[in-house]
């Protein structure tokens, strides 16, 4: 029996209101395969699940999520194009189930929200983030895309500002990402984190939650579909980039904590 503890728990209130918490603070909650499939076992389980009227993804620790775990990056490396694509499939689909759940889902940020810990931050409908929360799409250091993030940071921030972010890989505080509509909600500590939570609980549980799944529904109508062919073509671009030299050259520079070779 493993002694590990859950990567992700999942609680639901009486009312409905459900709380996923990324459970791996020493960590800095960053993304593994087990993490990965965690959070789309619960996102299938809550989809289906009628009595939920709100989803709530959060951070234990001192971060929200930072990204990509360093030893699934080191192990990604070690493995075929192939084997990468496969892998980034998960990760995009994961996003997609969030993104696509019939509830009112909010992302509560604190700490930092970094590469793929952005892109959960994209996929829910409303975020919440403490002012001095720190934001970056920091893949091009790293020699890579954010391309399995993207659609969802693109629907958020719109072409020009995800460009921009993408490219210059510049880090942001939760006060800009309110500004650049990654966010909806700034809040001074962790205290109004909490009271935000409240309050957005209370209008999910006053909204009808057929009527919010049907006006979720309509939006993605009305603008271009996330569908199964972005999903692929994201994962071999992902998997194409970890292939190159500059993907490798990357990787190897931030493992061995030095400079990459384009900025030495």
């Amino acid at each position: 029996m493993s002694l590990e503890p859950e990567p992700v728990l999942l609680e639901v209130s009486g009312e409905g209101i459900a709380v996923l918490t990324l459970n791996r603070p020493a960590k800095r909650n960053a993304f593994d395969e087990l993490m990965i499939a965690n959070l789309s076992e619960h996102f299938e389980t809550l989809k289906g699940a009628d009595h939920v009227r709100a989803v709530f993804v959060r951070g234990a620790g001192e971060t929200f999520c930072a990204g990509a775990d360093i030893d699934w990056m080191k192990r990604g490396g070690e493995r075929t194009e192939a084997d990468n694509e496969a892998d980034a499939l998960s990760l995009a689909r994961m996003l997609k189930h969030l993104h696509d759940l019939p509830q009112l889902t909010v992302a509560l940020v604190h700490g930092a929200a970094m590469g793929g810990g952005a892109g959960l931050v994209a996929a829910c409908d409303v975020a919440v983030a403490v002012k001095d929360a720190k934001f970056r799409f920091s893949e091009v250091r790293l020699g890579l895309t954010p391309a399995t993030i993207s659609p969802y940071v693109v629907e958020a921030i719109g072409p020009r500002m995800a460009r921009a972010l993408f490219a210059t890989g510049e880090a942001f505080d939760g006060a800009y990402a309110e500004k650049i509509g990654l966010t909806q909600y700034t809040v001074d500590d962790m205290a109004g984190l909490a009271s935000m939570m409240e309050h957005l609980s209370g209008l999910a549980l006053a909204a009808a939650p057929g009527a919010v799944a049907d006006s979720k529904s309509l939006v993605r109508f009305l603008a271009d579909e996330i569908d199964d062919r972005v999903l692929k073509e994201t994962a071999r671009r992902i998997a194409k980039r970890r292939a190159s030299s500059e993907g490798r050259e990357g990787l190897a520079a931030f493992l061995e904590k030095r400079k990459p070779e384009w900025n030495s």
